[in-house]
């Protein structure tokens, strides 16, 4: 809250009558407003930049002549992807320059509804991280599969009176937009009354359909895989934004549609990434590297994951460095592709240096006095991931795109024996599965997907978008139904399953999306899987888990598995394996 105090502190800073708590020197500073450079130093004072020029302070930082960036914004992500809470999430991006977050918690909403919901909001309150909520539009995502919760209007209305809820996030469920179905219309009447922002999700869909997201005040983006599915966007004045994930990797293929005319329209977001890649590889200043490898001017890049984020948001306080902002700050090493970050102020603390998180407090998992639910599948049985091919010899197939969301429909000869299918080395066919976690319900859909390369063993993991069933994808029902059953053990979690072995696992215990550990101890638990996965049989082009877990997607084209069995995200309709 700004108060008359405040005001008159900053006013005195800025007159230069008193001394700033902290200045920043000899700083080379990055105007992103009109992309030009201007040595000097920047005052603060209660958390905000009072001037920018030749100040004194109580404190003073030696830029030593390097570059001042304002506090870069992850415009979408889901921060249960991260396989960590939002606390321990906060502690990974900071050190990487990320200041604030706009995260959409749907994932574990479509396992635990508002008490997902509310522990994401309680355990982000021990985040030093600025995290802004969207308010899951499409809790379930579709009504083609089973989840575990459903959010309606009347669910979401009170979050609004929550200061940290930015509005209403991905809306994915565009039939129901179409046909104007009152629920989903009255959640998007309610971010507009509560004057928040409203995001879309506009995967394969036509200049049509774009434009009837548009006509209901939808105005973003961020599922654009091509330049011409960017351009089209642009013209319909969404703000599009470029996604660089540990799946998803849209940023090389997006470039050419930013221009001098269109860069101001484009800003960044991880969408989904794992903590370990977070660590190591970064989280936006990543994108800014490789945009600028790519040939984007240095400072677009700062400005798209910067001011263009903040204007998209409606966040009037950040996004600049400029008096009057949060001093949300990061010191990197150049404008170049290898650019570093070197220290990091949030709201003008130092919270990190030289790559090290600074702040020592640790704060618990707050678990809530409600417990989120544990998983059920059942009475699982070996019998239920059986495929029958009803006396054909061929099958639609999921055609997996390596780095891509989207899959192609194949039809193709399969092997089959007994009338059922058997998978085998030769033709790169494997057997997929997904067992229904939340009701027991013993639904099992089972499928057939190429692209893994798998040649014996098996994967599973609870984490599967959107519903967050297991999903499992093997060469034998044993190592199938193992590798389920540790997930269930473990209440959730990666598991990798070889000639009857678990051969490596993950543990994720909060709603089978997240760990309770710190990260180190989740990113040991990933090291040992990927050390395990180089050795395993199958093919070392992707992230397995990764790409298996957005097989169930079925809001994202062409087809999918869900539990209720194959799905055709064109027609629009579940669709059977076999064919003739």
């Amino acid at each position: 809250m700004t108060t008359m105090k405040n005001l008159q502190k900053r006013i005195a800073v800025a007159t230069k009558r008193e001394l700033a708590d902290l200045v920043i020197t000899n700083a080379k500073v990055v105007n992103v407003w009109n992309g030009k450079i201007q040595k000097g130093s920047v005052a603060i004072v209660d958390g905000f930049i009072a001037g920018i020029g030749d100040f004194q302070g109580k404190n003073t930082y030696d830029a030593k002549g390097q570059y001042l960036v304002p506090g870069f914004i992850d415009g979408h992500v889901h921060i249960e992807s991260s396989f960590v809470t939002p606390s321990s999430f906060s502690k990974a991006v900071l050190p990487h320059g990320v200041t604030t977050v706009i995260t959409d918690p749907h994932e574990i909403a479509n396992v635990a509804g508002k008490a997902g919901i509310d522990f994401m909001m309680e355990d982000a309150k021990n985040a030093k991280l600025d995290i802004r909520f969207g308010l899951p539009s499409s809790v379930p995502a579709t009504p083609f599969e089973d989840n575990g919760a459903k959010l309606t209007a009347t669910d979401l209305y009170n979050y609004y009176e929550n200061s940290s809820v930015q509005g209403l996030a991905e809306v994915m469920d565009y039939p129901a937009v179409h046909h104007a179905e009152e629920d989903m219309i009255q959640k998007i009447v309610d971010a507009h009354n509560a004057q928040r922002t409203i995001d879309g999700h506009g995967a394969g869909l036509s200049s049509t359909a774009l434009s009837v997201y548009r006509a209901v005040g939808i105005n973003t983006d961020h599922e654009a895989t091509t330049m011409q599915e960017a351009m089209a966007r642009i013209e319909l004045g969404f703000h599009v934004m470029i996604r660089e994930g540990t799946g998803a990797k849209d940023l090389a293929s997006l470039l050419p549609a930013i221009t001098p005319e269109t860069s101001h329209q484009f800003l960044f977001c991880t969408d989904d990434k794992h903590i370990d890649e977070l660590v190591k590889e970064g989280s936006i200043d990543f994108h800014i590297r490789k945009s600028i490898e790519l040939g984007i001017d240095p400072i677009t890049a700062i400005q798209m994951a910067t001011r263009n984020a903040a204007t998209c948001f409606g966040l009037k306080d950040r996004g600049a460095i400029t008096p009057g902002y949060r001093a949300d700050l990061v010191l990197v090493d150049g404008l170049h592709s290898w650019m570093s970050v070197k220290a990091v102020w949030k709201d003008g603390q130092l919270v990190a240096e030289d790559g090290e998180y600074m702040l020592l407090e640790e704060s618990p998992v707050n678990h809530l006095s409600t417990p989120l639910p544990s998983i059920n599948i059942g009475n699982f049985r070996k019998e239920m991931l059986t495929l029958p091919m009803k006396g054909c010899k061929n099958a639609n197939v999921i055609g997996m795109k390596h780095h891509s969301l989207l899959t192609e429909k194949l039809h193709l000869p399969v092997n089959v024996g007994d009338d059922v299918f058997i998978p085998t080395k030769d033709d790169g066919l494997a057997k997929i599965a997904v067992v229904e976690r939340h009701h027991g319900t013993n639904q099992v859909g089972v499928g057939i997907v190429k692209g893994f390369e798998l040649k014996s063993g098996a994967l599973a993991t609870s984490v599967s978008h959107d519903s967050h069933n297991i999903v499992s994808v093997g060469m034998n029902d044993d190592d199938m139904k193992i590798a389920i059953e540790q997930v269930v053990q473990q209440n959730g979690g990666l598991v990798l399953v070889d000639n009857g072995k678990v051969i490596a696992s993950v543990v994720l215990d909060i709603a089978g999306l997240m760990s309770s550990k710190p990260i180190e101890t989740v990113i040991g638990e990933l090291n040992r899987l990927h050390e395990a996965l180089l050795h395993f049989p199958i093919t070392q082009a992707i992230n397995p888990f990764h790409q298996l877990s957005f097989l169930c997607l079925p809001v994202i084209p062409r087809i999918k598995l869900t539990n209720r069995g194959l799905f055709d995200a064109e027609l629009m309709q579940h669709i059977d394996v076999p064919t003739n």
